[in-house]
């Protein structure tokens, strides 16, 4: 239930950023709607963070949610936003991706 929640916890994570980004590209009331969708977002992902702390390692939990938000982050500015998708992007997305699986997989 832990790996969930973490999962859950970095897409959460992923949101944040979403919304961040989205702010940046609006104004007015759609701008505040934006950074209020981003205080919501955040504060779950630090909630659901700092519950599977207690009973996972906090340096595994730590890094497998920032790698969701990171690698979440990433594809959303290649879709959503548009950044490029080069052959590096790719390549080191695709190492961060597997590393968070290896730590899945060596940790109880």
């Amino acid at each position: 239930m832990n790996w969930i929640l973490l999962i859950i916890a970095g897409l959460f994570e992923v949101a944040f950023a979403t919304c961040l980004g989205k702010a940046k590209e609006s104004s007015g009331n759609t701008m505040i709607f934006w950074y209020a969708g981003f205080l919501v977002c955040l504060t779950i992902s630090m909630v659901l963070l700092v519950k599977v702390t207690k009973e996972l390692p906090i340096g595994t939990a730590y890094a497998v949610w920032t790698g969701i938000g990171a690698v979440g982050s990433v594809l959303v500015g290649i879709f959503i936003f548009k950044e490029p998708a080069t052959f590096w992007r790719v390549f080191f997305i695709s190492t961060l991706i597997i590393s968070i699986i290896g730590l899945k997989v060596v940790t109880k």
